[in-house]
């Protein structure tokens, strides 16, 4: 089966044929961050649980596990990002060309760390008491 092309499901038919290998390999990679998504995802979704009307922390965590669980978050979303950026992007690019630098991605990830950088120095000010936010 080596060498012949997975069919285009796509409607539109813009993708471009991908050999089994191919498919197995970037079927894979997709898999794999989808693991790493759902994670970022579901701790997220933690965090605004616990900031909103109810404040209800998940599995009752302390307000100090709370921080430090949200620190971890940005370093952790970080770092994925700088790998997708670095290694995974520029392989799918080659096959995907909405993976290529200049396209939304890389813009979405510019958004999205700016307000991290927003939420962990909060979390940093809450940890160490600055500013009347007290753990």
């Amino acid at each position: 089966m080596a060498g012949k092309t997975k069919p285009d499901t796509e409607s539109s038919g813009s993708l471009p044929p991908l050999s089994a290998s191919d498919f197995r390999a970037y079927n894979r990679m997709s898999e794999q961050m989808e693991g790493f998504h759902s994670h970022f995802r579901l701790t997220w979704n933690q965090l605004w649980e616990a900031c909103n009307a109810t404040g209800k922390r998940p599995a009752g965590l302390s307000a100090r596990q709370m921080i430090m669980m949200g620190l971890q978050f940005c370093s952790q979303l970080d770092f994925h990002h700088s790998i997708e950026e670095q290694h995974i992007f520029p392989v799918l690019a080659k096959k995907m060309p909405e993976f290529r630098k200049e396209l939304d991605l890389l813009k979405q990830h510019k958004q999205i760390h700016a307000g991290l950088e927003k939420l962990e120095a909060y979390l940093e000010k809450c940890r160490s008491g600055e500013g009347g936010h007290a753990p």
